[in-house]
């Protein structure tokens, strides 16, 4: 049986993956910072263990619990960090920009999701790869910057 103290502990546990994931980017100079995948992350830790616990608790009182559906509360999580990223995006003169910043934030919201399911090694797992596409990207920044400069 989960209980509370397991989902407190899921959500501390999703905002630290979150916070580093944000901290990267942070370390940047990037849009969205480490309070910002925090959040997300701890934000969809709740959301999903919270209906977790409303599951079981209704099971246990003899309710139905086939009417608290998890996967609609994660659709609903996947749906509202999607406008959140959206947000992040710009169109400027011919470019978009913020992209991976949106991306960023859609993949914490997993991994706060994956915490609260108690997935602990899949949501360690995807921390380590967001920071490896992130880190990939800043290289490529970096050398795209320099070669464009050569040119100039």
């Amino acid at each position: 049986m989960i209980t509370e103290t397991d989902i407190a502990l899921r959500v501390i546990g999703a905002a630290l993956l979150g916070g580093i994931v944000g901290y990267d980017r942070e370390r940047k100079d990037k849009p969205a910072g480490i309070k910002t995948h925090l959040l997300v992350a701890a934000g969809s830790a709740l959301f999903v263990g919270t209906t977790v616990l409303l599951t079981q608790e209704t099971e246990a009182f003899g309710g139905d619990a086939a009417k608290i559906d998890v996967s609609r509360v994660m659709a609903g999580v996947v749906t509202g960090v999607g406008f959140l990223g959206a947000g992040a995006i710009i169109t400027r003169r011919q470019s978009v920009i913020g992209l991976t910043t949106a991306a960023g934030i859609w993949v914490v919201a997993a991994i706060g999701s994956t915490v609260a399911f108690g997935f602990w090694w899949l949501a360690i797992v995807s921390t380590i790869l967001a920071l490896l596409v992130h880190g990939a990207a800043w290289i490529h920044e970096i050398r795209t910057s320099r070669a464009n400069k050569r040119e100039a």
